[in-house]
């Protein structure tokens, strides 16, 4: 079972791609990840990676996310990966709205042994985790573009 979770911001679509194509800002507002260790260059183009880390010290795992897909401004599908327990899809879409952006999160586990947690309680983790990651986004997005010249 997919969670997806929605959220508008105060900020234009540009802006809000903006911090998602900065692969530095993915800790600042990805529940879980701690630190970032590489960004590749080509970031965030198709195969490019982000080299994180998940957790807390001392009980930190160094991976990786990697964009499968990128429609820049609109759309970036991720394979973020947690090993040992896994790697999840996920897709983030940006939609203009009246006052801004309407930016929606879809996340699921897709390999390993995450996926043998049941989907109801996997979805209603990944519903509170992706809901405060969008808060993240929110708050640093729209801080950026009202700090932004012009």
């Amino acid at each position: 079972m997919t969670s997806t979770v929605s959220t508008t911001m105060k900020a234009a679509p540009p802006d809000v791609w903006a911090v998602l194509a900065d692969g530095w800002l993915y800790g600042l507002w990805v529940v879980g990840a701690s630190r970032i260790r590489q960004v590749e260059h080509s970031w965030p183009a198709e195969d490019s990676k982000i080299y994180h880390s998940v957790g807390s010290w001392p009980f930190v795992i160094d991976d990786t996310t990697r964009v499968v897909s990128c429609t820049p401004g609109r759309e970036i599908v991720l394979q973020a990966r947690a090993w040992p327990s896994g790697e999840a899809s996920v897709r983030i879409e940006i939609e203009p709205a009246a006052d801004g952006s309407r930016v929606t999160m879809t996340e699921d586990a897709s390999h390993g042994p995450a996926l043998v947690i049941p989907s109801v309680v996997r979805r209603a983790a990944l519903d509170w985790r992706n809901s405060e990651s969008l808060k993240r986004l929110t708050y640093l997005t729209e801080h950026r573009s009202a700090s932004s010249p012009g």
